[in-house]
């Protein structure tokens, strides 16, 4: 603990990023960062994505679009307060609207007060996104002082677009998450995803359903809320697919509780990145079922760490989840391979990777 602060003593940390009143992937890392840096003893302060305005105006943001204006405008106001006092602001970013919305203000605003910024991009859809941007988007990436991102792929990426990336992984709650030992299992399988359409959560459905007809007395639980959760309850009833449960949004320890409970982990994503939830299930010790899009290859080796298969191809997932559940010895097989890679995306690995990126960036000497 104490080597870290003595590295970044002095050195004034800002890290823009939604808040957890957004529940996803960034805000949890953003979350765990802030958390543990301060654990540390580091000058780390946070601005949101998100703030939330003055009470007299609350009532305003139940409107779609002056909602965005009133937030932006609070938004704005925070980074122009909170950017002069700290030297290096570390930007969360997604892509598209949301990078506009978000990431660019704040790397403008570092560059307009002279401070040292990093672009932390984060969404599995940045090859789209950069292939469709014009120059004024590429232009405001390059003011940023380095670009960041959670994965190899990512790298890949931005590379391909002309741009220098270096990725720093995603850190898992140890603290959150358990392992637990499973000599045996029951088939109960967990989807703890957002429901929108890049997640492709039918298919989990569909899977389930066949691997089912062999094992009636397995279960699936889908965790997590979104803007496609009314068709698949819909589409689930209208199949009479029985023993679904859509638990809605939960909170964080409440999802660490559904981990341990279940014995398979199944992703059915046709876009994505590094999913902190499979980081997750990795120190868990669930046997982790994955489609395969973006950088999750980069991460899943097929039978070494998990079983890795074919986007939107249900008889694939089944047979998958089959293999997972009936062979002992392969299950075990990519349990301990994934037990062993989890550690990579533990804080001990990861703080150390940050604490080297802000340092150089603050022009700390060793």
């Amino acid at each position: 603990m104490e080597q870290i602060a003595k590295r970044l003593a002095g050195v004034r940390i800002l890290i823009v990023a939604p808040s957890l009143a957004i529940m996803g992937g960034q805000a949890v890392q953003a979350d765990l960062l802030l958390r543990n840096f301060r654990a540390e003893g580091v000058d780390v302060g946070f601005q949101p994505h998100n703030p939330v305005p003055w009470w007299p105006l609350n009532y305003l943001t139940r409107i779609k679009y002056v909602r965005t204006a009133i937030v932006s405008l609070f938004y704005v106001a925070g980074l122009l307060r909170r950017v002069p006092k700290y030297d290096v602001i570390h930007i969360f970013s997604a892509s598209y609207r949301s990078f506009l919305l978000a990431p660019a203000p704040a790397i403008l605003i570092s560059r307009l007060f002279g401070k040292k910024s990093i672009l932390n991009y984060r969404s599995g859809e940045a090859d789209d996104h950069l292939a469709r941007s014009g120059k004024r988007v590429f232009r405001i990436i390059r003011s940023a002082n380095r670009i960041v991102v959670p994965s190899g792929y990512l790298v890949d990426v931005f590379a391909k677009h002309g741009f220098s990336a270096e990725y720093i992984y995603n850190i898992a709650d140890l603290e959150t998450f358990q392992f637990r030992e499973r000599t045996s299992i029951a088939p109960n399988i967990l989807v703890p995803r957002n429901l929108e359409p890049l997640y492709d959560i039918e298919t989990a459905i569909r899977a389930f359903d066949v691997f089912r007809k062999k094992h009636p007395d397995a279960t699936i639980t889908i965790v997590g809320s979104g803007s496609d959760e009314k068709r698949l309850k819909k589409f689930a009833a209208l199949e009479g697919i029985r023993d679904i449960v859509f638990t809605g949004r939960v909170e964080r320890t409440e999802i660490a509780r559904l981990y341990n409970q279940a014995d398979i982990f199944l992703n059915t994503s046709i876009i994505d990145n590094m999913p902190v939830a499979i980081v997750e299930a990795f120190h868990c010790g669930l046997p982790v079922v994955t489609t395969n899009p973006g950088g999750i290859p980069y991460i899943v080796r097929d039978r070494e760490n998990g079983r890795l298969v074919p986007m939107k191809d249900v008889e694939a997932v089944a047979e998958a989840l089959e293999e997972v559940y009936t062979d002992a010895k392969l299950r075990n097989k990519i349990i301990a391979g994934a037990r062993k890679d989890a550690v990579n995306y533990s804080w001990d690995q990861v703080k150390h990777h940050w604490a080297d990126k802000y340092s150089e960036l603050a022009g700390v000497r060793e």
